[in-house]
């Protein structure tokens, strides 16, 4: 199974609200073996399991166990992730809900189907939105700043308190006043699911925080985002990734990427045939691609662009390059 991650972004929330109730970044990163470099690009990826770490190490240098429901009591979900502003472009609470299952594994990915979130009937006048993630009390933490957020985020914008009741399948905290506080409704503890059953009218709320056009662009992007996190799983996009740093060293071989990926080139050669693509086909094909980005930034020369790409003799490349598209290096370069 791939290795599960969450957002870089939802990482350095979390690494911000702790700092700010008294734990030292450097102790706390250094614990959870995050460079703080990792957590510029809030779209870079964090392996999940650092991020248990990170929030256990959280709760015991600040000073606080229930830092995960405080991180989603505070946090605002549009600072941490692009898909907290898609759910403020949504037009309702259940529009951003749907958007939520479909762009959720940007901020974290999880154990279980294509959809965090299930809804199903919870008697007259409510119905209940269960989390499905397989083995929740792995990491509990995320049972409650997930339900947090999701019952304090849309009381910021004038949407007052619809959730009923919440069961979690986790024992009783010792700060379960505190739970009881942020919830603003009865918890059942050790409960066979993890699910708030919640008033109907909250599904017909409206949200549209942001023009509607930009729920439109928001989106796009966030495809992008959902193609490549999906790509990095692939065998072909683990690949690509160990390619791209050393392609112009001209250690691009198959037997040095299986070496690094700690398979055999045997069975590197069968994954990558599983996904329908050889590992030449596979070379040719991102050297393609860089080479036409390298190009069209204007920013190397073709010889520069060559040796980038993987390409000791500029003539092999130009050949190559002819092959791809058509064309001379020198004119795409021109933009003829």
């Amino acid at each position: 199974m791939a290795e599960l991650t969450v957002s870089a972004g939802l990482a350095r929330g979390l690494v911000n609200l702790a700092v700010s109730k008294g734990a030292d970044r450097t102790a706390l990163l250094a614990r959870a073996g995050i460079a703080q470099n990792a957590l510029a690009d809030q779209d870079n990826r964090i392996p999940f399991a650092n991020y248990v770490s990170l929030m256990r190490a959280g709760k015991e240098l600040a000073h606080d166990p229930a830092l995960a429901l405080h991180y989603g009591e505070t946090s605002d979900f549009a600072e941490v992730s692009i898909v907290g502003l898609i759910g403020n472009a949504s037009e309702t609470m259940m529009e951003a809900l749907q958007q939520l299952n479909r762009y959720g594994r940007l901020v974290v990915e999880f154990d279980g189907g294509p959809n965090r979130f299930a809804t199903e009937p919870g008697g007259p006048g409510g119905y209940w939105l269960i989390d499905a993630r397989k083995k929740p009390n792995d990491f509990p933490e995320l049972t409650e700043s997930t339900f947090a957020r999701m019952i304090c985020s849309p009381r910021t914008f004038g949407i007052a308190q619809l959730v009923k009741a919440v069961e979690v399948t986790h024992p009783r905290p010792e700060y379960s006043d505190d739970v009881a506080r942020v919830f603003g409704a009865p918890v059942t503890y050790d409960a066979p699911r993890n699910a708030m059953l919640i008033d109907h009218k909250w599904s017909d709320y409206r949200v549209q925080l942001q023009p509607r056009y930009a729920f439109g662009v928001l989106s796009q992007h966030a495809d992008r985002l959902l193609k490549d996190l999906e790509s990095s799983k692939s065998v072909r996009g683990k690949v690509e990734a160990l390619l791209m740093p050393v392609l112009h060293k001209g250690d691009a071989s198959m037997d040095a990427i299986a070496e690094k990926m700690a398979m055999s080139r045997q069975t590197l050669f069968r994954r990558l045939k599983d996904e329908n693509t050889t590992f030449e086909k596979l070379l040719d094909e991102l050297r393609h691609k860089l080479a036409l980005d390298y190009l069209g930034a204007k920013k190397v020369s073709v010889n520069e662009t060559a040796y980038l790409v993987g390409f000791s003799d500029p003539a092999a490349f130009s050949r190559a390059f002819k092959r791809w598209t058509g064309k001379n290096p020198r004119d795409m370069r021109a933009g003829e």
